[in-house]
């Protein structure tokens, strides 16, 4: 929508998109389709090469004087140098025997996020929730109560943001959380070796997994939605 407005100013886009079926169903003027995992738009970080191909290719698209055009990246180059995405959930059964306490799991990640924080300068992809990573904790035991289908909310959920999309939120932050705490304890690990870790051996992963299942019984298709994005 954004990009036809600017459109109809006279100004050209270029959108990037990482689900081909979306830009099917919304066709903005012209979009580059990237067969890459969420959070890699132009690539596996730290490889420009690959990053530059992907922005060359999308500024390529300003040719078109008309739209809608989606061009597939990449269309006759090599995919060996692609991201494969990582494995979902649905895809990874649970190790035979996975920790219980979440809360002091998380504790736990909290201080090895800490380290993420140092080693990274600051960057970090928590923050969607507005919650701080140390109200986190807070977040989870809600979680934990919802997955036991209890009927529960959070105080500190804005009014006006739906549960369903609070609950998204909070799981993308401590997913995210997580992950950085992964990578401080172990730099080089790749997106699959996270995934599975977190799917399979933490007691985080579990309540998720049945946050997903509650959200997705639910008529609701604003539920529905949500518990796909908490776990596929």
């Amino acid at each position: 929508m954004l990009a036809r407005a600017l459109e109809s100013a006279g100004i050209a886009t270029v959108t990037v998109s990482m689900v081909r079926e979306h830009s099917e169903k919304v066709k903005p003027p012209r979009t580059l389709f990237v067969p890459f995992p969420f959070g890699h738009a132009m690539g596996r970080a730290g490889e420009p090469g690959l990053q530059h191909r992907v922005l060359h290719a999308a500024l390529n698209l300003l040719d078109a004087v008309s739209g809608p055009v989606i061009h597939d990246f990449p269309d006759d180059a090599d995919r060996g140098d692609q991201p494969p995405a990582p494995a979902q959930a649905s895809a990874i059964t649970p190790a035979g025997r996975v920790p219980v306490d979440a809360v002091t799991e998380l504790a736990q990640m909290q201080q090895y996020h800490e380290q993420w924080l140092t080693q990274s300068g600051g960057r970090t992809a928590l923050g969607l929730s507005g919650l701080s990573a140390w109200q986190l904790r807070e977040a989870l035991r809600f979680l934990e109560a919802f997955a036991r289908d209890e009927d529960t909310d959070m105080p500190g959920r804005p009014r006006d943001l739906p549960l369903p999309n609070f609950i998204r939120y909070c799981v993308d932050d401590i997913k995210a959380l997580y992950v950085e705490a992964y990578l401080a304890m172990k730099p080089t690990a790749g997106g699959d070796e996270v995934a599975r870790w977190l799917w399979a051996e933490t007691a985080v992963g579990q309540i998720l997994r049945r946050v997903r299942d509650r959200l997705d019984a639910s008529d609701d298709p604003r539920w529905k939605a949500a518990a796909f994005g908490v776990a596929r």
